[in-house]
This record gives C-alpha cells, sequence and structure tokens, in this order.
C-alpha cells in the first residue's frame, strides 16, 4: 500500500530530466555532493543533446503525513522512435506525469504519448513546468492542459525543475492520485521494460514485478525468448545498484541473468519461474526494424572490430538487427536495420566514441514489398536488389501518419513542405493556444528525406513533429541506376519516386563529374531507369601533348602523331574501364545523406 509506480512524460526539452534532479535531491535519494544535472542521464551522447535515449528506473522514499512512501519513477524517451519501449515502461506503472514547458505549450509528441498513456488507463498528473522561466505563459498554459484532458484547473499543478518550486507538492499529488500496485497471484510474473549489459555479469534485466517475488539464485525463465537462466543477484536502483533479498510484488528493481548472448532479452518480455511459471503478458512485439542503412569501415582492417562492436551493442540494444554485406567499391559491411532516424543516429555515434570506428553511413532506406509479374512477393530493402520494371507487377511501401503542430504564421510554409513531400494533408485543428495541429499521410521514405530538419528551418524551430506508422501501400517508385564509362555501379543505385526521378537523375550525374577524377579518354556519366538514359554528362578527356618535343621541320610530323594518339584514345574509349577511388564514394554517399 506503501508503493507509487509513475512514469514522468513530455515533449522532448521540456524539463523531464531537471525535474527528475529535483524529485531525487528534494527525496535525499542522491547527496547534495553527487548532485548533477541529467543525473539519470548516463551516456555522454544524452547529455550533450539534451535527451533521454535509455530509460533509467530509480526508486525514492518520502515522507506524506507521517507515513514512509517507496516511489519508483521510470524516466522514459520521449522520441517517435522508442514509442514501443515507451508503452512498456508505462504498462510497468499505474500512473503518469504530464510535463508541458509554460514557454511553449503543448507539443506534437505530448498527445503522442499521452494517448499511449490514455489507452493503458494510467492515472494523469498534469504539470506545468518552468514557470520561472521570464517567457512563461503559466495560466494559458494550465487552461490548456485542464481543457486538454477535461480537468479542473486546479487539478493542473505548477513546477519549477530549476529552482524546485512546487516539485514537494508534485510528491505529494503522486502519493494522493495515484493507485498502489495490485498483486497478479502467487506465481512469479514480471515484466522486461528495459535491459543493460556488463561484461563479467551479462545482461541485466530492469522489470517490474507483478506476482509473486524473486530472490537471488531462483530459477527463471524468459517467457518470449524461452531462455532459462538463475538471478545471480537481485536488487533496486537508487539510481546506482543497490542488492536486496528480494522484490515483491509491486516493487520496480533489476537482476543480474549471466546471459551473455546477444538477442535473448528484449522489452516486452515476462520473467516467470522455471517451473510452476504463470502465463506471459500480452501484447508483446519483436522489434522489427523500420529503415535499414550499410554501414562500412573506411579501412577494411576495421571489418572484424566492426562486427564485434555490433555484437556488443547488440547485447544491449536488442532493437538493433544486422547482417554482413559486400560491395563491389566500399568491400565488406554490415547491412542495419533500425527503428527510425534518432535510432540510426545514436547506433553510428556509438559505434564512432565508444570503438573509435570510422565509419561510411549510406542513405537509409525503408523496406519496400515487391510482387513480381509471376507471383511471387518478397521485401526488398536494398537498392541494388530491387528489380528491373519488366519484372514487377506491384510495389508496396510503407505509410506513416504525420501529426505537425506549428504557429499560424508558418502553416502556409509547412504545406508546401508537405505537398514536396508527397503528403496527403488531412485535418487541420486550431488548438487551445493558438496554434494549428495539421494531420497528414506521406511514404516513411519521404519522412528521411530531410523532411524533419527542412520542417524546423521553415518554421524558425518553433513546428514539432511526431508520426506512426501504417500499413502498407502501393508506392510509385523505381530504381535509378548510374553509369560511368557505360558500366554499370551497383553502389550509386537509388529507390527513388517517379514524381522526382529527372531531378534525382541530374543531380548525381552533376556531383558525379565534379567529383570523377579525368581519364585519359572522354568520361561518359550517365543515369539509367528503366533501360532509358533520361540524364548525361561527359568528362573531357586528359591531353598529352604529344608534339611538345618537335622543334621543326614538315607539319605532318605532327599530325602522324596526333592521329596516332587520336587512335590510341579510341581503342581506350572501346575497352575503357574507369577504378572509382574509394574517397569520391565517400563524398557521394556523404552528400545524399
Amino acid at each position: 500500500m506503501h508503493i507509487r509506480n509513475f512514469s514522468i512524460i513530455a515533449h522532448i526539452d521540456h524539463g523531464k530530466s531537471t525535474l527528475a534532479d529535483r524529485m531525487l535531491e528534494i527525496t535525499g535519494t542522491i547527496e547534495p555532493r553527487r548532485m548533477q544535472e541529467q543525473v539519470l542521464d548516463r551516456m555522454d551522447l544524452e547529455r550533450e543533446r539534451g535527451i533521454t535515449i535509455k530509460m533509467q528506473p530509480v526508486r525514492m522514499r518520502w515522507n506524506h503525513e507521517g507515513a514512509d512512501y517507496i516511489l519508483n519513477l521510470i524516466d522514459t524517451p520521449g522520441h517517435v522512435d522508442f514509442a514501443y519501449e515507451v508503452s512498456r515502461a508505462l504498462s510497468a506503472v499505474e500512473g503518469v506525469i504530464l510535463l508541458v514547458d509554460a514557454t511553449q505549450g503543448v507539443e506534437a509528441q505530448t498527445l503522442s504519448v499521452l494517448s499511449v498513456a490514455k489507452s493503458l488507463g494510467r492515472t494523469i498528473i498534469p504539470v506545468v513546468s518552468k514557470i520561472d522561466a521570464p517567457a512563461a505563459r503559466v495560466e494559458e498554459h494550465v487552461a490548456e492542459l485542464a481543457l486538454l484532458l477535461g480537468c479542473e484547473e486546479r487539478d493542473v499543478l505548477r513546477s519549477s525543475g530549476k529552482t524546485g518550486e512546487g516539485v514537494p507538492a508534485l510528491l505529494n499529488a503522486i502519493v494522493e492520485r495515484i493507485a498502489p500496485p495490485e498483486s497478479t497471484g502467487e506465481k512469479t510474473q514480471a515484466l522486461v521494460f528495459d535491459f543493460g549489459y556488463s561484461d563479467h555479469r551479462g545482461v541485466i534485466i530492469y522489470m517490474r514485478v507483478f506476482g509473486g517475488s524473486v530472490k537471488k539464485g531462483d530459477e527463471l525463465r524468459l517467457a518470449a525468448a524461452d531462455a532459462s537462466f538463475t538471478a545471480l543477484e537481485v536488487g533496486v536502483l537508487m539510481p546506482e545498484e543497490k542488492p536486496c533479498g528480494e522484490l515483491l510484488a509491486g516493487e520496480i528493481g533489476y537482476v543480474v541473468t549471466g546471459i551473455k548472448k546477444p538477442g535473448i532479452a528484449s522489452v516486452g518480455d515476462t520473467v516467470t519461474a522455471a517451473k510452476n511459471a504463470a502465463p506471459p503478458f500480452s501484447g508483446y512485439q519483436a522489434p522489427s526494424p523500420v529503415i535499414w542503412a550499410s554501414a562500412y569501415p573506411e579501412s577494411q582492417d576495421d571489418l572484424p572490430l566492426l562486427r564485434q562492436s555490433l555484437e556488443r551493442l547488440r547485447l544491449s540494444d536488442s532493437s538493433l538487427s544486422y547482417e554482413e554485406e559486400s560491395s563491389g567499391v566500399m568491400g565488406k559491411g554490415f547491412r542495419c536495420g533500425f527503428l527510425g532516424m534518432l535510432h540510426l543516429e545514436i547506433v553510428i555515434e556509438r559505434l564512432r566514441r565508444e570503438f573509435g570506428l570510422s565509419l561510411v553511413v549510406t542513405q537509409p532506406t525503408t523496406v519496400y514489398e515487391i510482387t513480381r509479374t509471376n507471383g511471387k512477393v518478397e521485401e526488398i530493402y536494398a537498392p541494388a536488389r530491387f528489380p528491373d520494371d519488366g519484372t514487377v507487377a506491384k510495389v508496396r511501401e510503407v505509410w506513416a501518419k504525420v501529426f505537425v503542430i506549428s504557429p499560424p504564421d508558418y502553416i502556409g510554409g509547412v504545406s508546401q513542405l508537405l505537398y514536396e513531400h508527397e503528403a496527403k494533408v488531412g485535418e487541420t485543428e486550431t488548438m487551445p493556444d493558438g496554434k494549428m495541429q495539421l494531420s497528414a499521410e506521406m511514404p516513411l521514405r519521404e519522412l528521411m528525406r530531410g523532411f524533419f530538419d527542412r520542417l524546423k528551418s521553415i518554421s524558425s524551430g518553433f513546428a514539432s513533429l511526431s508520426y506512426e506508422l501504417q500499413g502498407l501501400r502501393e508506392a510509385d517508385v523505381t530504381r535509378l541506376d548510374v553509369l560511368v564509362a557505360e558500366e554499370l555501379v551497383p553502389a550509386f543505385a537509388r529507390i527513388v519516386s517517379r514524381r522526382r526521378l529527372q531531378t534525382e537523375a541530374e543531380a548525381m550525374v552533376e556531383r558525379l563529374e565534379k567529383l570523377l577524377p579525368r581519364q585519359l579518354f572522354e568520361l561518359k556519366i550517365q543515369a539509367k531507369v528503366a533501360g532509358r538514359i533520361i540524364a548525361s554528362r561527359r568528362k573531357s578527356a586528359m591531353r598529352k601533348d604529344v608534339t611538345g618535343y618537335l622543334y621543326g621541320g614538315d607539319v605532318t610530323r605532327k599530325m602522324k602523331l596526333l592521329e596516332k594518339q587520336k587512335r590510341g584514345k579510341k581503342k581506350m574509349l572501346a575497352r575503357g574501364k574507369v577504378d572509382i577511388p574509394h574517397d569520391v564514394f565517400l563524398k557521394v554517399v556523404r552528400e545524399t545523406n
């Protein structure tokens, strides 16, 4: 009865981590000398970007009206790429704090995560944060939140994570408004909402116990992975690991498994007893990649290191998938699957920082479902594997439903941007604070084509974006091939919309004309679609002055030498082959990302 489990949900940069810091400080969970900003964000990358990448549980103690309470906070990432992980974390708690910045109001991701919390039936405590900011419009956003949730304005709390104002009242509200956890029975049943990895102890599972208990030495099993293990250590996080005797129903803690194989642990799995097992929780989803990109080491000597690094990362991130592939230009590398663009950026940056790798990453692509003329259906995620037009009956691709919230002044530019990215614009709503919310549907490949950066640029940083994936729809795309000296270069192939075919083709051949070195013969650079050349550039040959050493005599001597040079160039052109330098390929890949 004296346990409260909760999460904080908010848009990025609305003060979630700062509020968590003040809670830890006010409850005395962390000593003042050890206090620092974003204390729950352990990675340097999280601190630099100011976002939460890995969720982090922490146990606090709070005295309310003379009684001691245990408050378990799960700090979750707010980005849409990790929507499934957030939904599993919210499944492990009874209530959430909905945090809204007093200077910005409700944003797209606020609504996105709020809908998840509502669908799970969680108790919602609305809070307006950053009330001490000079540009804060507290009363305006309190009214907005009350209208959004259908509650009284007095139920909306006000706080400042920076100064600590209103935080004790918020801690009291958590005790008063959020229901205590209930047990599901005597059988051991716990939900995995995150996990980490230690070199010495293997996979460490973070879980919420719903039924029974978990003690050190218990024989346990992961239901979805069908893997058994012995609990080597059981404990709670304050926020450092603190071993304890056992975890009872309603508690949140960790268990050390000793498992050292990648892909065994995953978010959403159920931990139960190896014997007399409880049923697994419903709603489990195996992480499936949304986008794909190839990663190549700049030096092929680093290939074994890249392989080991991906294996290590996979131990703490089951949503990362990869397979080895080979490119004629780049050599050997790995085709990796990610949950979204942010997930891709984080994984690549971690490979560079934590393992010291210099990588080249190709342009990300989504998955296409190809139905061939003979009725065979297959999935394609690499442009070079995309079949020729003559063998394709139908192509389908993933679409996304997009929500953009923007001040009215920028709506025209946002609508134009959506049109350029092949979106079908839906309804437009006016929000209580005067902002406009646009809903649209668009292909996922267009969302990856720099849409977010362009949206921020057009709206001067005021617009916010959230999206949810929908099913497959028919796509009007084709493969754009590039020929250099009339020889196909598979590494330069692209899957592009027919609507942008000419523009992409012209841009590609123009870029290659600038980057490719001159040859001893005239170099043809061509873009081809369905057997037809749609863009072409010619790079003139290097010319050696074969008559430079002559100092007189009949002009026919010069003519003979020039004719001989001409015949030689013709021979070269007939069997001419271009070795594309490695750095040219690197530049093309980097410029198209």
